[in-house]
């Protein structure tokens, strides 16, 4: 039985339909990130699940009830917002009991769940401080901690790390993920446009354009096997080349073909059955082209060097257009270098110029 269940929900406001018969299982315990540009619906999905906005049609079932038409208290979630939204007049002790002083529950169950939640975030030593007393990163372990003692089955993160700087993001983005793994059988829902913070936290990702879901995977199948060119363009950084072409077929065996460069296809997993003529786009990340001194492609030229200390990306060109190459940061390489390049064809990713869809 899933933990949460969106069976075919439909949001609108007014007469704009934002979700349209949307279907998503989520399994119990799964870390699953809601990936997407801002405007892709996936806050408001997040908050469909919440119970903070009505669905027009459909069903959201949570710990196999469906909770469709319950109040948010009633549907055994905690949330973690984005803005940390703690009460200023109170302490770090104070704001993680609120709700469960609201709720009446007996001091010594909100003794203990307190003290539980701080070890476990490591903000003890913060119990008896003031918001304004707190920096970013310890706030919004605050704002966990008064999501935690809640007990619930399933937690929804709305992007709870985008207003901390970068080493923050890093540091508290490992917290959440030792947090997950200790809840053990806890499931988590959270969203993000930061396609790093998916990766390195989620067991599936669901990647979301224009209210619709593009693409669910795991991490891995996202990154070595995206769906269409907006996933392939969304997801890596740098981002995967893209080099528009045709197939041909030479000597009874498919050929990607652009101009001079030429890319036997054989070893290539085909989705489907190309045709000869057919216009394609070739996507290959830049950790995948291989700099030798005679390779598939050559006669590059080294525009622009980019060192980024364990690594270095290259920007290179012919007179097709231009590539970028990651590689080692100790790589000797200078503006004006010339150079060839090494196509592994299992590595790369075919899509229909038309549709964009995978082939």
């Amino acid at each position: 039985m899933s933990a949460v269940s969106v069976r075919d929900v439909s949001v609108a406001f007014e007469a704009v339909r934002v979700f349209d018969g949307l279907t998503l299982d989520i399994e119990e315990g799964e870390f699953i990130v809601l990936l997407g540009p801002s405007g892709c619906g996936k806050s408001t999905l997040l908050n469909a699940i919440a119970g903070l906005l009505d669905v027009a049609s459909g069903q959201i079932w949570i710990g196999g009830r469906n909770v469709t038409w319950e109040e948010p208290k009633d549907r055994g979630i905690a949330m973690v917002f984005q803005s940390y939204a703690l009460y200023p007049r109170m302490s770090v002790k104070e704001n993680m009991s609120f709700g469960l002083r609201m709720a009446k529950t007996p001091k010594p169950e909100i003794e203990k769940r307190v003290k539980q939640a701080a070890e476990l975030l490591q903000i003890t030593h913060l119990l008896d401080r003031r918001p304004d007393q707190l920096s970013g990163g310890q706030r919004q372990r605050v704002a966990i901690g008064r999501a935690l003692v809640r007990d619930a089955a399933v937690f929804l993160f709305d992007e709870p790390l985008s207003n901390l700087d970068a080493k923050l993001r890093n540091e508290l983005r490992v917290e959440i993920k030792r947090l997950h793994a200790r809840l053990g059988k806890t499931t988590m829902v959270y969203v993000t446009h930061d396609q790093i913070e998916a990766m390195t936290l989620a067991d599936r990702i669901v990647v979301m354009k224009d209210q619709k879901v593009q693409q669910i995977g795991s991490p891995g199948e996202i990154y070595r096997r995206p769906a269409n060119l907006f996933v392939a363009g969304f997801v890596g950084s740098p981002q995967m080349n893209f080099i528009k072409g045709r197939i041909e077929e030479s000597d009874g065996s498919p050929e990607f073909v652009a101009g001079r460069r030429r890319l036997p296809l054989a070893g290539y997993d085909f989705t489907g059955h190309p045709t000869a003529g057919q216009d394609v786009i070739l996507g290959v990340r830049p950790e995948h082209l291989d700099i030798l001194d005679i390779g598939t492609w050559s006669g590059f030229t080294i525009d622009i060097v980019e060192p980024m200390g364990a690594d270095m990306v290259i920007w290179c060109s012919d007179r097709e257009g231009s590539l970028q190459v990651r590689t080692g940061g100790n790589t000797k390489a200078a503006p004006g270098d010339r150079l060839s390049l090494r196509v592994d064809v299992a590595q790369v990713s075919l899509f229909d110029a038309e549709t964009g869809d995978r082939i």
